[in-house]
C-alpha cells in the first residue's frame, strides 16, 4: 500500500510561538500513541517566521482516513491536547469548509 501524503497549513499567534514550541518539545505520549494508532506516520510540523505559519506533513497508511480522523477527534487525551494547542493557532481564511488546518495540494514529489 502506498502512503497518502498530506500537507497542511495554519497560522500561529506570534505571542504563542514559544508556548507552541514548548508543547511540541514534549508531546504527551498518549497523543503520540493515538497518532500512530490512527495510521499516521512520518509526521512533522515546520514553522515559517516572520509569517508565523505552521506547515504540517504526514503520511497516512490506513484504509479509511475519515474514520481514523474521527477516532482521533473522539479521544479525550487528544481533545485535551488540542485544548492547549488550538488557542495558539489561527486558521487561514481560505481554508475549506470544516477544516482547521488548511489542506495543501501536493504539486511535486520525488522519492
Amino acid at each position: 500500500m502506498t502512503a497518502q501524503r498530506h500537507g497542511q497549513i495554519i497560522a500561529v499567534d506570534p505571542e504563542g510561538i514559544a508556548e507552541y514550541k514548548r508543547l511540541h518539545a514534549a508531546v504527551w505520549p498518549q497523543v503520540l500513541e493515538m497518532i500512530s494508532a490512527c495510521n499516521i506516520r512520518n509526521y512533522s510540523i515546520f514553522l515559517k517566521e516572520p509569517e508565523n505559519l505552521l506547515f504540517a506533513y504526514f503520511e497516512y497508511v490506513g484504509t479509511d482516513f475519515e474514520a481514523d480522523m474521527a477516532k482521533m477527534a473522539a479521544d479525550p487525551v487528544t481533545q485535551d491536547w488540542w485544548s492547549h494547542c488550538m488557542p495558539l493557532q489561527r486558521p487561514l481564511d481560505t481554508r475549506s469548509e470544516g477544516e482547521w488546518w488548511a489542506e495543501a495540494e501536493e504539486v511535486f514529489h520525488h522519492d
